[in-house]
């Protein structure tokens, strides 16, 4: 499916940008997911290529989302076979958090014990607990 004319990428850097700012994370996160499976699906490299502008001091919010962007990228690339941009293991603000990260409505300890065994590694190693259904591609649910 072709990009949408005069729109820009909606880049890893721009979501982490876009979060920053204030966007609704899960908002930001879509729209780069909606170029990723739909709208610039031949531009993937493009997509993740450019490290985003971490905040020197981050907020709390910031610094889990600068880990969450970072083990998203090395997840797809790893489910998509492509090579995982070095910034992804080198920015020293994408790494693990010091503290694990669960959803709020997950609470109960049976829940978090599904998914810290169903979260894929890159994110598990990062102490971020969000299950392995988290980035299912559309249209592969829907041909199901």
């Amino acid at each position: 499916m072709p990009m949408r004319l005069g729109e820009p990428l909606q880049t890893i850097a721009r979501v982490y940008e876009d979060i920053c700012a204030g966007e609704e994370p899960w908002v930001a996160l879509g729209n780069f997911l909606n170029d990723w499976f739909l709208y610039a699906t031949d531009r993937q490299r493009d997509l993740i290529a450019e490290r985003p502008r971490f905040r020197a001091h981050p907020t709390l919010i910031e610094r889990r989302w600068a880990c969450f962007l970072a083990a998203t990228v090395e997840y797809l690339c790893q489910l998509y076979a492509l090579p995982c941009p070095r910034w992804v293991f080198e920015s020293p603000e994408a790494q693990a958090l010091d503290t694990p990260w669960y959803d709020v409505h997950y609470l109960d300890p049976e829940i978090q014990q599904w998914l810290e065994e169903t979260t894929p590694e890159p994110f598990r190693r990062r102490n971020i607990y969000c299950g392995g259904q988290l980035f299912l591609d559309k249209r592969e649910i829907i041909a199901l």
